[in-house]
């Protein structure tokens, strides 16, 4: 059965947020983010953007799974990602990383959105693996908001 036929509708197009352990190899990470797209019955193509925190801007892992899934990756200062209002902020990654939350944050200002203007945008929070190696990887989705819907004035 084909998910293409019926409607025309587009399937909404995602924002991930991505954070991990340093030295966390792309297999565990991909593993991660295969896990949280497949919760809410999705896949890597309908990913739009992926984003984490600067200080992971040189992480292999990370930036191989971007390569093989074709997104460009972007990344936000620990600033940024701070006075981002997310469920779950931790005390323990502020201390480490200058921020409360890095995948919740980071997936929501790569959709372009808000939880106080788009309640339900977070659709996968804080979906954590240990994965085999040891490392951790941590990945959130947003739900980018739809566009070119004209609305009535």
């Amino acid at each position: 059965m084909s998910a293409a036929g019926g409607t025309g509708t587009a399937p909404p197009k995602l924002a991930l947020g991505l954070g991990c352990d340093r030295g966390t190899p792309a297999a565990t990470i991909a593993q991660a983010v295969d896990a949280a797209l497949a919760s809410i019955g999705a896949g890597r193509a309908a990913v739009a953007a992926a984003a984490s925190i600067t200080l992971k801007a040189d992480e292999a892992g990370l930036l191989e799974v971007a390569a093989a899934s074709g997104w460009t990756l972007r990344f936000f200062p620990p600033g940024a990602l701070a006075v981002v209002t997310v469920p779950n902020p931790s005390e323990t990654v502020r201390r480490h990383v200058g921020t409360p939350s890095v995948s919740e944050a980071a997936a929501l200002l790569a959709a372009g959105t808000d939880l106080a203007t788009d309640p339900g945008a977070l659709l996968v929070e804080k979906h954590r693996l240990r994965g085999a190696d040891g490392r951790n990887a941590t990945v959130s989705i947003a739900r980018m908001p739809a566009v070119g819907i004209a609305r009535a004035a």
